[in-house]
């Protein structure tokens, strides 16, 4: 008996030693199968401490713990340090930060990767949903209002008993399986019914913002349910943060029309109105976004853009299909009247892309590498005489910065050719339509001929390496070379919301 009580002692003295920070457990190696073991139902961030998106998620993550806590649920949150537990990080895994993954059942074989927004609402939505019935069932008002309160949208479907009913639950039991980020939950009581001023079976989304709440009207299957919510669910216009992002870049509208204003401007919400008005005529169609362009954060998306500070207040539109386009408006005008105009000719399809590109550099030929731009992109790159091999970079990506010394010498050798360029361009700067760049350096190689061939660059970045590719005509480190028909548009992706 008293090695029985001492080994539960041991054990409890064991899970004790479990740290925790504000609700959230600390994890290491040593005590991650007893914290498993302790909870079985566990979502883990593998984070980093310089990391600038861990940081940012940090109080939301926090907030989620403490109401899972506070509720007195088994599903508990926990975090690993994986710059110092490396060989946790490595079993699961993990190549950026944050990555969250859930471990349901105590199961470390197959964790499940987290999904949905970084607001504390979604952390717990999403997890009670990995571990509950995806339809809560409300018998009592404050039940129905408690569910209104805690959350920024949510879905209830009002429904009496019977046939029809059973056949409306299952549709909202399915779209609810489909949705993370947004609670599901069905009432058939009277008295719930007459509090939210329901006369007869509906589907009601409720919000903290715009109307307040959006009945539903279409066919009752899931794909209609979905569509519904999915356009309703956000503002109808959404400041980019680190929060939205996960709900801007992953949702099914890739259409995003950007305002960028200071938000301390003296105009700001005279503005914000006019930008608000507008997107009411396109709900479900393109999403309306705000950046804050005075928040640091937000530089490389103005960057991406080709826009400075002293720019602002702009609006650009972009769509993030297979292939990214920009437009610009032609007025700078920021009104309901301007921008509906403007969003009306491109779902019309009578809008032409917009394409950055600096000027001509006057020097631009007089350096071993030379400078192209947007505007002597293809006068210099499919010139038939010519074979001309061009670094596509950015000024401020750190590969770019090491291939710079090796690239200069290319030129250097190449200077004196009588058929051979070795050039460079700002991607970041200037676009053309016959090129796809999706990350940097991206090197390309456009032999002489009038076929206007394209070949990627795929050997070593050495000089060695380099000169055997040009020498041996873009065989050697090269492939397959295609028409610059088949490019299409050049394709730069915006700031994910991720550090490696």
């Amino acid at each position: 008996m008293f090695k029985l009580l001492l080994l539960c002692t041991l054990a409890v003295a064991s899970r004790a030693e479990i740290a925790e920070e504000e609700d959230v457990l600390v994890l290491k190696k040593s005590n991650f199968d007893e914290a498993l073991q302790a909870h079985p139902n566990i979502l883990v961030e593998f984070y980093a401490p310089w990391c600038g998106h861990c940081k940012a998620l940090a109080p939301e993550y926090a907030k989620a713990a403490g109401i899972l806590k506070a509720e007195g649920s088994e599903l508990r949150l926990g975090k690993v340090d994986a710059t110092e537990e490396t060989e946790l990080a490595q079993e699961f895994g993990v190549r950026g930060y944050p990555t969250i993954k859930f471990f349901k059942g105590g199961d470390k074989e197959s964790p499940k990767e987290y999904s949905a927004g970084r607001q504390a609402d979604d952390i717990v939505n999403w997890l009670k949903k990995r571990t509950g019935p995806s339809v809560a069932t409300l018998n009592e008002v404050t039940e129905a209002e408690a569910l209104i309160a805690d959350n920024e949208v949510a879905v209830i479907g009002f429904f009496k008993d019977g046939v029809v009913a059973k056949r409306q639950f299952l549709s909202l039991e399915k779209a609810a399986e489909a949705t993370d980020d947004v609670p599901f939950a069905m009432s058939s009581s009277d008295a719930v019914f007459a509090k939210f001023e329901v006369s007869k079976d509906s589907i009601v989304l409720f919000k903290k913002f715009d109307e307040g709440r959006n009945t539903f009207d279409g066919e009752l299957t899931k794909k209609e349910l979905l569509a519904f919510v999915k356009s309703n669910q956000l503002p109808l216009v959404i400041e980019f943060t680190e929060q939205t992002a996960p709900k801007i870049f992953g949702g099914d509208i890739k259409s995003h029309i950007l305002m960028f204003l200071p938000k301390a401007a003296s105009d700001f919400q005279g503005k914000m109105d006019q930008f608000k008005k507008a997107a009411e005529g396109f709900k479900g169609q393109i999403l309306f976004i705000f950046i804050d362009s005075d928040i640091d954060d937000n530089q490389r998306i103005l960057e991406f853009f080709g826009l400075k500070k002293e720019e602002c207040p702009a609006i650009r539109l972009i769509t993030l299909e297979d292939e990214m386009t920009k437009y610009k408006p032609e007025s700078s005008d920021i009104t309901a009247e301007s921008i509906t105009e403007f969003c009306k000719a491109f779902v019309e399809g009578k809008l032409k892309p917009h394409l950055m590109s600096q000027d001509i550099p006057e020097d631009w030929d007089k350096t071993p590498v030379k400078v192209l731009v947007g505007k002597n992109f293809e006068e210099v790159a499919f010139n038939p005489s010519k074979n001309v091999f061009v670094e596509f970079y950015a000024p401020w990506c750190g590969h770019c910065k090491q291939l710079a010394p090796i690239w200069e010498q290319l030129g250097e050798k190449y200077k004196d050719s009588a058929d051979t360029i070795v050039a460079k361009m700002d991607s970041t700067a200037n676009e053309i339509e016959s090129v796809k760049v999706h990350s940097f350096p991206t090197l390309k190689f456009f032999p002489a001929g009038e076929e206007n061939k394209v070949i990627d660059y795929n050997g070593e970045r050495t000089l060695e390496g380099f000169t055997k590719f040009l020498e041996s005509g873009g065989k050697e480190g090269g492939a397959p070379a295609t028409d610059d028909d088949d490019e299409g548009e050049t394709e730069v992706s915006l700031p994910e919301p991720m550090e490696l």
